[in-house]
């Protein structure tokens, strides 16, 4: 197949906006935590709602696109958040911290199917294209990175309830990317993937590949967890620097080593339970690393993030040996 570039221009532009409503919210949520929640200690709490929303998406929602296509699917996710932002609206008016709660669980929905961009981007590229498909995608949120928190701040005070607008302004950015959706082309998916084809589930998970991909991902949602808890302004722009380098060798890398381990029937299980995985482990990493810096520090907490970076790197190069073994063994003994 040919790579389509109108096709991952256009995903990248879908990246862009979906972190303009990422990088939004997430600048925030703390504010409108801090200002409605029964505790001040509960302030952050709409974070961890939202990514469970995601978390709770990732495998249905990748199940439900291998059924309706990439188009509807990402049709469905951008009408989703402007229904969750709506919420939101209503949270704000009624300064009810539980129905704020709900809305950013609703707002993690278009989270999760939003992250399948990426998958998108290497399904329209040739085989040889598909790394650089996916890092052009993921490009895309630089834009949103810089973009969403303006926004939000641009447009609080919109209305005379504080950051009402700021949702109003993510939702019409929704629908601007439900626009651009439309117009996207991926090819239709294999009608067996609804059904279960192709290999079982653990003989997918059990493959070096797709240990080494997950766990890359995986270890940039745990950096990303401990980045977000840094406790001056010195430590969080670092940590932030640190893990925006690290994220194209870790999700760019770890996406592409992902598409090696299926067949397109088993393309949906594998794409859902990575995103899964990558959630689930963010919401952990989010909890445990702010216990341990409240308990043990800010110091003791990168410390134990060393383990970790270890174990990836004994995987990745246990992964680079046993690709070297393969090939050794593919090639021919020389005539004698």
């Amino acid at each position: 197949m040919q790579t389509s570039r109108r096709d991952i221009f256009l995903l990248a532009c879908c990246q862009a906006l979906l972190l303009v409503n990422s990088a939004g919210l997430v600048s925030i949520n703390g504010l409108i935590g801090y200002s409605i929640a029964p505790s001040r200690t509960l302030a952050t709490f709409g974070a961890t709602t939202y990514v469970l929303g995601s978390a709770l998406a990732a495998l249905p929602m990748s199940l439900w696109m291998a059924r309706v296509g990439r188009r509807a699917g990402f049709m469905t996710g951008a009408l989703v958040n402007i229904a969750g932002c709506l919420v939101a609206v209503l949270a704000l008016q009624a300064a009810s911290f539980v129905l704020f709660c709900f809305a950013t669980a609703v707002i993690g929905v278009y989270n999760a199917v939003g992250l399948q961009y990426r998958f998108a981007a290497a399904e329209v590229a040739a085989p040889a294209d598909r790394a650089t498909a996916i890092s052009l995608v993921l490009a895309g949120g630089v834009v949103g990175g810089f973009a969403g928190p303006e926004t939000a701040k641009l447009t609080q005070h919109m209305f005379t309830t504080p950051f009402l607008g700021s949702f109003v302004a993510l939702a019409a950015v929704a629908m601007v990317a439900l626009a651009l959706q439309s117009q996207v082309r991926v090819p239709t998916p294999v009608r067996t993937a609804s059904a279960g084809g192709g290999r079982p589930l653990a003989a997918i998970m059990r493959q070096p590949a797709f240990i080494v991909a997950v766990a890359a991902a995986a270890l940039m949602a745990t950096a990303a967890g401990i980045a977000l808890n840094g406790i001056t302004v010195a430590h969080f722009v670092v940590a932030l620097a640190l893990v925006g380098a690290g994220w194209n060798f870790l999700y760019t890398g770890g996406t592409t080593l992902l598409t090696e381990t299926y067949t397109p029937e088993e393309r949906a299980r594998t794409q859902g339970v990575n995103d899964l995985v990558v959630f689930a482990t963010m919401g952990v990493s989010s909890f445990a690393s702010g216990a341990l810096v409240t308990s043990s520090g800010w110091d003791s907490m990168n410390r134990a993030a060393l383990p970790v970076l270890a174990a990836i790197a004994a995987m990745a190069l246990w992964l680079m040996w046993m690709r070297v073994q393969s090939s050794r063994r593919a090639v021919p003994p020389p005539a004698r």
